[in-house]
């Protein structure tokens, strides 16, 4: 049998996959380019482990194919694809030193000794083990230890885990790999990725580079799970966005500095107005017009740099100067300076220069 090069682009078609007439995997399509770094990203249980098994050959697909350098390998066995599979825990044979756990798959593959000398050596220098190859395994801090992960990086703790995808990055780079990873922590698929495809029920909503994510999701679901979000209630008029009894961020529907639809809308619609806590700003009482809305400071959070502001909205008619009461279940978050409005503050706020506000169904 021909087997695949290992530079060849890798393309999922439609896949869909079933485990007890419950879909897993829905009609799943991507196409990663040779030396491509995509990571699949989304909450628990949306699939993502199940479309890498599918790539890898632990699982087959009840409809559609995956192909790889212009080859149909839906019917390849694991071992038959020559991929390499990183497993969510520890895959680590005890009995065997460090040096013999990383030659066990090219003495399953009948590499020949020198070769297999040469390629472990290569690969514990990139991860500075060269010294620890006679070592037993259980001898190897957590964070020393060669993990196969399919959740990389799980195990780790915070400080290593950073340093740890860093260097990830670097050697799959250097050594112009392909590589798939999964992961529902958006900093890692943020600090990883070339692109992230983000993940739910089965299947992807929107599949870019980090940046096109975080400024112009797809969807309300993209955009309230990458990145902090705000999200408010609306109603679209033709003189603005309507929140609460107040118009505020004031423009017709369709043409707005700020606006940005992320499906089409028309007024009367109701509305789920998502703005970034960056995107927003503090401004003063006699400066508050018809883009200004109207809170109280709830809670301050140092950041370094900034502090996070958890601010609560008026009620009834959010933002109206008649009402004292501030609503406990519309509150939303700003980035502001360190020295700041205190808690208690009465405060206005406006979409920063150049702000994008974006507006979706209410549905989901």
């Amino acid at each position: 049998m021909n087997r695949p090069r290992p530079d060849g682009v890798l393309r999922m078609d439609a896949v869909t996959r079933r485990f007890d007439g419950v879909v897993a995997v829905d009609r799943f399509s991507v196409s990663i380019e040779p030396g491509e770094f995509i990571t699949l990203l989304g909450p628990s249980g949306c699939g993502k482990t199940t479309a890498l098994r599918l790539i890898a050959g632990f699982e087959h697909p009840d409809e559609g194919t995956v192909h790889f350098d212009g080859q149909d390998v839906t019917d390849w066995r694991p071992h038959e694809r020559g991929f390499g599979m990183v497993f969510q825990h520890y895959a680590l044979f005890p009995h065997l030193n460090v040096f013999e756990n990383v030659a066990f798959g090219l003495r399953a593959r009948k590499v020949g000794l020198s070769e297999t000398r040469k390629r472990v050596g290569s690969a514990l220098d990139i991860v500075e083990l060269s010294a620890y190859g006679e070592r037993s395994v259980q001898a190897l801090s957590g964070g020393q230890q060669l993990l196969l992960l399919d959740e990389p990086l799980s195990n780790l703790d915070q400080a290593l885990r950073v340093q740890t995808r860093n260097d990830l990055r670097m050697m799959v780079k250097e050594l112009g790999i392909t590589a798939l990873f999964v992961t529902h922590d958006q900093e890692e698929a943020f600090d990883l990725s070339d692109r992230i495809a983000v993940m739910r029920a089965g299947r992807i909503h929107q599949i870019g580079s980090p940046r096109l994510l975080y400024e112009d999701p797809a969807d309300r679901f993209v955009a309230g799970f990458v990145g902090h979000v705000n999200i408010l209630p609306a109603r679209l008029g033709p003189d603005g966005i309507h929140v609460g009894e107040r118009v505020v961020w004031a423009s017709p529907v369709g043409g707005s500095e700020h606006l940005r639809e992320g499906r089409p809308s028309h007024a009367g619609s109701q509305q789920s107005v998502l703005v970034r806590p960056e995107d927003l700003r503090f401004v003063d009482d006699s400066d508050a017009g018809g883009d200004a809305i109207a809170g109280v400071i709830l809670d301050r959070r140092f950041r370094g740099a900034s502090a996070l502001y958890r601010v609560g909205l008026r009620e009834p008619g959010i933002g109206s100067p008649q009402s004292d009461r501030f609503g406990e279940d519309i509150r939303i978050e700003i980035e502001g300076p360190v020295e700041g409005p205190s808690v208690g503050s009465h405060v206005h706020m406006a979409p920063r220069p150049g702000a994008r506000l974006h507006v979706f169904p209410d549905e989901m």
